[in-house]
């Protein structure tokens, strides 16, 4: 049986002759960005980031599988777009919210199924604070009016 170091030898070994042969993952140097969690308002003064001695540009967000992660640990920006995202879905529906003929009942469940799961992707794990729960409701409020 193998050990874990041995495990992760062999697996670094593997990835290594693969970047030898040019198979492995390659990196855009003009794409590539990076931001430097900061969560205890610290400022560091380090030096730039460079690959292949151009410099990495160094964002204060930055989006991951479809939230938006800021530098200082906040929401304010993931909750700004999960609003925008659900006034899309409002509006892209808003051809059966605000058609007479539809029964008021369909359109609470057609709310609750479709555009509200698009504003709340995600919040489970979300340190929330009552502004962000105020921001969620007042956005919730203008949609059903």
């Amino acid at each position: 049986m193998l050990g874990i170091a041995h495990s992760c030898n062999l697996i670094q070994w593997l990835f290594c002759s693969l970047l030898f042969f040019g198979l492995g993952p390659r990196l855009s140097r003009t794409k590539t960005e990076y931001m430097m969690c900061d969560f205890n308002a610290t400022r560091h003064e380090g030096g730039d980031v460079s690959l292949d001695g151009q410099v990495v540009v160094q964002k204060d967000t930055f989006r991951y599988l479809g939230s938006v992660l800021q530098k200082d640990g906040d929401i304010d920006e993931d909750v700004r777009h999960r609003i925008s995202a659900g006034w899309l879905k409002w509006r892209q529906a808003s051809g059966i919210l605000c058609d007479k003929r539809v029964p008021q009942k369909l359109k609470g469940k057609f709310y609750r199924t479709a555009i509200r799961p698009a504003m709340l992707y995600g919040a489970e794990c979300w340190p929330t604070k009552r502004r962000h729960v105020q921001q969620l409701s007042v956005a919730e409020m203008r949609m059903l009016r």
